[in-house]
This record gives C-alpha cells, sequence and structure tokens, in this order.
C-alpha cells in the first residue's frame, strides 16, 4: 500500500499538481470509510489506521490529508519543508504548519457532523445525490428538493466544503461492477445522468442553491453562526461581521410549514426547507421551490427502419436477419483443468480473470442405489453464490440466483439419472466482487457444498469426490468477443437458435446517425455480456426483475431521506437499457457479440438513441425571484418579482412551440398538465411572444403581466415547451 500511495504523490509532484506546487489539487485522502469498519479488526484496525495516516502524512505533499467517515482520525503537528509555487526542490525555509488529517463525513446528511479538532474544517466529502442500482432491485432516485435541504442545511450548520456523490453519474463497463450484483448502469440518480445528459431539475435547481449560498460568502467566511430560535422544529443561523450579514431560516418538520419571525420580519417556510438570505432580510432561495425548469427525456427505439427528416428511408441500424451463433460447450473442454478432491472456493481459483468456473464430476449408476426412485433422485447443491447452473448429462436441470441482500443458494431440483455413467456439471457464475465491509476479501463464492443426491432410501454426498475445474469459457478463450479474431466456431444461419443457454451471437450494425446518446435494449434476452466492437458495455440481466412492491409514484420530499424510500419501476427489470458509448462506435459497419447465459431472442435486440423530450417549468408567484437576478442592498433598485424562465438544452437549438400554458390553478407533471378551475386566457400568447423562435426566455409570474383570473388565490405559472 505504501509504494502504491507513494507512486500515485511522486507522479502528482512530478506534474507539479499540488496547491504547494502552483496546482489545483487542494486535498489528498488516504482510506475510504475505514472508521465503519475498524472495530471488527480490534486493536489491529487501529494500529493500521494510524499507520495509514502517518505514512500518508509523511509524503510532504504540501496540502492537508483527510480522512472519510474516520471519527479519530489522528492530526500530529510537525515542522516540514513548504515549496513555493513552480518550485521543484524545498526553499530554505521551515516553517510549523499542521500537518493533520482531518476526519471528513460522507452520508446523505452531514448538517449535524462535527470535526474531532477545531481546529479542522468540517467537509463533507461524499453527498449522496441518490443511491447505486442493483440488478433484481427496484430504481432509487432522491429528490432534489431533499437534496438541495441537505446542502443548505450543512453550510447552515459551519460547513466549509462539501462534495457530490454522484456528480455525473456513469456505466460499470465490462465486468467492473461490485456489491455482487451492482447493476451496469451507475446513473446514480445524478444531477448528469449516465448519458452526460443534464437532469431537471436537479441540476438547474443544485446550480440555484449554489449561486445563493455564493451570495452569502462574504459573511460565511468572516463570522461563525450564531443560533436561534424560531419555534419548534425550526431554527436560523446568521453569519454577521460589521456590515456583513447572511442568514438561513430552516423548517426541519417533515409534515407542516411554518410562518417565523425573524430580525423583524415574517417569513413562510414550508415544510423540509430552507431559505437563505445573503442580506439578513430578503430571500433569494428557498430549497423547497424549485424555479429551474424540467426536462423529459425521450428514448427513440431504432430496431426497424427509421425516416430521415427530409423524408426518405434509413436503412434498419440493426440487421436482425443477420445473427451469426456459436455454442458454448457444457462442462471441461481445457486440456489445463485441474481436478483434486472436494470443493474449491471460486474466487481463489479464478483469480477473477472470468465470471465462470465448472465444477465437473461423473457417477456410475447401476439402478438399485439408495438415492435412486425409478431413475430419478434429488440434488442439493449450495453455493456462496452468485449464479448457479446445473447440467446432467449435458442437459440443463435447473438454475438458481443470489441477490443483493443475499448471494447465497441452496438449489434443490429432481434430476433424471441413467445406467452407467453421469456427468454432473455446475456452472458458477459471479455477478460483480465485493468490495466493502469488514473482511470482504474472506466473502468468498462458488461451490461450496455440500453437493448430494438423496432418494427415499438414503442419499450419496459427491462433496469431497473428485473435481475437475475449469476457468472460464471456451468462447473467451477463443476471444469470440474480439472481430479481429476469426474463428470457425461462428455459425451463419437464419435460423440461429434462440432460448437456449450458453450460446454466442453476433451480427453487425450501422451506429445511429447523429449525435445523441445511444443504448441497446436487452429486451428478449436473459443474461449474459455484450461486446461492441470488442469493447465490453457491461453484463445484462433484463431477467432479473425488482420485487412487485415497494416503489412510489410520487416520492414526498419531506422527511429524512434513505436509499429504499424513493423508488420506481418494481415488478419491472432493473435495466433494460445499456449504455453504448458514441466513442465505441465508429463510421460505417459495427460488430456486437453477445454471449447468453439463460437463453434469449436476439432479434428483439434493438437501439435506441436519447433526447431531450419537452422542457418545462412550473414557478408559483410565491417563489423567490430568478437567482440571477439578485439585487444587493447597495443597489438602489427595485427587487423582481418570480420569473418562469426556459432554454433549450443544445446548441443552435430554438423553442418552436409552446405545448401548454396556464396561469392561474394548473395541476399535473411534465407532459400530462391540465388547466385549473382558474386559468389566464392570456396565457398562450403572452408564453409564445416571449418563447418563440429563441433559444431562451425569461417569463414574469404575476397577475400585472397575464391578469388576474381569480382574485385572492396564490397562482402559478406552467409552461410545457418543445424545441427543435
Amino acid at each position: 500500500m505504501q509504494r502504491f500511495t507513494e507512486k500515485v504523490v511522486d507522479t502528482m509532484k512530478g506534474a507539479g499538481l499540488y496547491a504547494s506546487q502552483g496546482g489545483p489539487i487542494i486535498l489528498s485522502q488516504i482510506e475510504n470509510e475505514y472508521g465503519n469498519i475498524d472495530s471488527a479488526y480490534g486493536s489491529a484496525g487501529k494500529a493500521y489506521m494510524r499507520w495509514a495516516a502517518g505514512m500518508a502524512i509523511s509524503l510532504d505533499t504540501g496540502v492537508p490529508w483527510v480522512m472519510c467517515q474516520q471519527s479519530d482520525a489522528p492530526d500530529p503537528i510537525v515542522s516540514h519543508s513548504i515549496l513555493a509555487a513552480g518550485e521543484r526542490t524545498p526553499t530554505l525555509t521551515f516553517v510549523a504548519v499542521p500537518r493533520v488529517q482531518i476526519n471528513t463525513c460522507n452520508g446523505f446528511y452531514c448538517d449535524q457532523f462535527t470535526p474531532n479538532s477545531n481546529s479542522k474544517p468540517k467537509l463533507w466529502t461524499e453527498n449522496w445525490s441518490g443511491w447505486f442500482l442493483s440488478f433484481g432491485g427496484a430504481v432509487p432516485y432522491r429528490p432534489v428538493e431533499d437534496l438541495a435541504f441537505a446542502v443548505a442545511r450543512f453550510y447552515q450548520r459551519g460547513g466549509t466544503f462539501q462534495n457530490y456523490y454522484m456528480y455525473h453519474g456513469g456505466t460499470n463497463f465490462g465486468r467492473s461492477t461490485g456489491g455482487p450484483f451492482i447493476a451496469t448502469s451507475y446513473d446514480y440518480d445524478a444531477p448528469i445522468d449516465e448519458y452526460g445528459m443534464v437532469r431537471q431539475p436537479k441540476w438547474g435547481h443544485l446550480r440555484d442553491v449554489h449561486k445563493a449560498i455564493k451570495l452569502c460568502e462574504p459573511a460565511l467566511v468572516t463570522a461563525e453562526p450564531s443560533f436561534i430560535s424560531l419555534g419548534q422544529n425550526a431554527e436560523g443561523h446568521m453569519y454577521q461581521a460589521g456590515s456583513l450579514c447572511a442568514a438561513f431560516l430552516a423548517n426541519m418538520d417533515a409534515q407542516s410549514d411554518k410562518t417565523v419571525k425573524f430580525n423583524g420580519n415574517t417569513y413562510k417556510l414550508p415544510a423540509w426547507s430552507v431559505s437563505i438570505l445573503p442580506d439578513c432580510k430578503n430571500v433569494v432561495l428557498n430549497t423547497a421551490q424549485i424555479n429551474s425548469q424540467v426536462t423529459s427525456s425521450e428514448i427513440r427505439n431504432l430496431g426497424s427502419s427509421i425516416q430521415s427528416s427530409d423524408g426518405s428511408s434509413i436503412a434498419p441500424e440493426l440487421d436482425t436477419a443477420g445473427w451469426s451463433y456459436a455454442i458454448e460447450p457444457v462442462g471441461i473442454t481445457k486440456e489445463n483443468a485441474l481436478t483434486k478432491p472436494g470443493l474449491m472456493e471460486q474466487i481463489n481459483t479464478t483469480a477473477d480473470a472470468s465470471d465462470f468456473l465448472w465444477y465437473s464430476t461423473s457417477i456410475i449408476v447401476k439402478g438399485d442405489e439408495p438415492y435412486l426412485n425409478g431413475s430419478r433422485s434429488n440434488l442439493l447443491v449450495n453455493s456462496l453464490g452468485h449464479v448457479l447452473q446445473v447440467y446432467i448429462n449435458g442437459k440443463l436441470a435447473g438454475s438458481a440466483k443470489g441477490s443483493a441482500s443475499s448471494s447465497l443458494i441452496s438449489l434443490q431440483t429432481p434430476v433424471t439419472l441413467v445406467p452407467g455413467k453421469n456427468k454432473i456439471d455446475l456452472l458458477s457464475t459471479t455477478v460483480g466482487l465485493s468490495n466493502y465491509g469488514a473482511f470482504f476479501d474472506l466473502v468468498g463464492a462458488g461451490v461450496t457444498g455440500p453437493v448430494k443426491l438423496s432418494g427415499p432410501n438414503g442419499a450419496l454426498d459427491l462433496s469431497s469426490t473428485d473435481w475437475t475445474y475449469q476457468i472460464g469459457l471456451r468462447g473467451e478463450d477463443l476471444q469470440l468477443y474480439n472481430p479481429s479474431e476469426a474463428s470457425p466456431e461462428w455459425v451463419s444461419d437464419n435460423a440461429y437458435p434462440t432460448n437456449q443457454p450458453l450460446i454466442w451471437y453476433k451480427t453487425r450494425f450501422t451506429a445511429p446517425a447523429g449525435d445523441d446518446p445511444v443504448a441497446i435494449d436487452f429486451t428478449g434476452m436473459g443474461k449474459g455480456e455484450a461486446w461492441v466492437n470488442g469493447q465490453s458495455i457491461g453484463r445484462y440481466w433484463p431477467t432479473n426483475l425488482a420485487p412487485q412492491s415497494g416503489c412510489v409514484n410520487s416520492c414526498n420530499y419531506r422527511g429524512a431521506y434513505s436509499s429504499n424510500k424513493c423508488l420506481k419501476k418494481c415488478g419491472q427489470p432493473s435495466q433494460t437499457l445499456y449504455h453504448v458509448p458514441r466513442a465505441f462506435l465508429q463510421s460505417g459497419s459495427n460488430d456486437l457479440v453477445l454471449f447468453e447465459q439463460f437463453g434469449g431472442d436476439p432479434s428483439k435486440v434493438s437501439f435506441t438513441t436519447r433526447q431531450t423530450g419537452s422542457i418545462c417549468a412550473h414557478v408559483s408567484e410565491m417563489h423567490p425571484a430568478q437567482i440571477d437576478s439578485w439585487i444587493s442592498p447597495q443597489q438602489k433598485m427595485q427587487r423582481p418579482g418570480p420569473a418562469l424562465r426556459l432554454e433549450c438544452p443544445r446548441e443552435g437549438q430554438v423553442i418552436s412551440n409552446i405545448k401548454f400554458a396556464s396561469f392561474g390553478t394548473p395541476s399535473g407533471t411534465c407532459g400530462s398538465y391540465n388547466h385549473g378551475q382558474c386559468s389566464s386566457s392570456q396565457a398562450l400568447a403572452i408564453v409564445q411572444k416571449a418563447c418563440v423562435g429563441v433559444s431562451s426566455c425569461s417569463v414574469p409570474v404575476s397577475s400585472k403581466n397575464f391578469g388576474d383570473p381569480c382574485t385572492g388565490v396564490t397562482k402559478n405559472l406552467v409552461v410545457e415547451a418543445a424545441c427543435s
């Protein structure tokens, strides 16, 4: 570990990247969340933590080190040399500066976190913007109102720095997922999604939150926060030094809105929200009131012929009649297979060179064995996981899978045996490896036994018999996924086999035109891995469905968030769309190779592109003004009211159509808005005049602009538009 850490630090120093050298790196981190598990290792865990902290500090980066979730991170004070900006060797000046390990917070909320020393800043190194997706799990998401609330509360209570995990979602290409059972998509409901598209309103609202906090910065960096009680479940914090003043007013109640008094003024605070006052008087933003636009994502299926913009026909992106196939043989095919008594743990056997490990043995059946009932017997196989298939004499006899909550498998299946030699092949498969927790390196995988045949008169335990082991698949050794490796294994036949296990498929396709993000829809397939031009886009598993219950149609952001609070797509595949980066594609023909483990029909595979459908916004006349229109107390100007802003997501686009506009009491969500009983007849014309033909527009939300369709009622402006 020390050699690795030194290599990283020396590389950074060599490039002059630390802030002490004039570079951009202001913090370094050693270990990650070790404090959550160190108690399991007793005194050795504490000794290791102190060693890691001291080792890191000794490397003289000139910037602080942090230890996430390590409440007892040590803080020795020693002398060391410092580098002037741009220098490669130390100056002769030696000064005493703190060389500390700063303990930091990771989590959904860190406002209650306190560093273990008053000399250390309050840092939030992982603000979880959502949660990861597991195969077999529902899709988690985190409402932006709650995320914004958490951010504002952190800075309200003295926070110095916070970092999002994740800000940009991603993809676990190849076999890089952990878990086990973490899905290929690592979108994480992040402000920028897996495909690089801005997720609205999450991205826009967080941008506004940070702009509001930035307006408070002069006071935040000058003064310490002073606490002000605003009643039950409500509190304020004020940063004041001389003429500088900024305040945060919080309503922590998960049910009720509140009206509070602060500095002689009255403020309405929605439940579970924070109002930010850069001048201790005027609200620039409330975390529960979103001024940012909403965008709807549109998935365009390209599995059949499509039309170009000029009406001419474009060839299908995927030639579904042009599939070749190769059969993956059952059991041992390699000459260097290992035979030994007993059952071997999978990860130590494969060294993670492949997801797959074959366990193979055979028995001789006379017909009068006590474990037989005629020609039938019951086979029991216990495994640490993650997926298991049983083949008897080359034919699939049963399969089972673990889950993210427990990877353990106990498979019991009836089998038919024949007189003479019977071959038993077990294919054990990993779906990502454990990568966190105490002793995670000892968790293991694969068939651990017992493996037992049983009948009405007795049983035969095969656990200690001779087993032959093969790491990986024959197709992996032949690199069937690599288009540059020609193989006689491939069979070109329009009548290719479908819905059978252990089969490779190959076809060619033309990349979808344009630059919209691309994904493959694997509906119709079972479980496997896919390669585009020889690069693995990850494991696919559309037959692994989320539980039927536990999801909500609309998640209430009020109240503490947890990873199972806001779930969607219950009873549906955890993931059907799999990201294909444009960088993986080439002009002209491209290769797509699939290894299908369970059985599927590749003719149902299709390509899709992702586009922004509609842009929408919903702003109340009670919302604060747009953040960019903030006027400081020194500026003697009238403060503007709230405004609805729309902006096309891509350069070169303009707003081409206003699909819906209503000022009054509209209802619904983006794509399905409805007029309320109170509705201005002028709304559509006013919005069309302001927005059509331009890339962005701003429309004041007030009765002065639209007329007053219902006196005494709080009115909202809702707009849905299209860009082209």
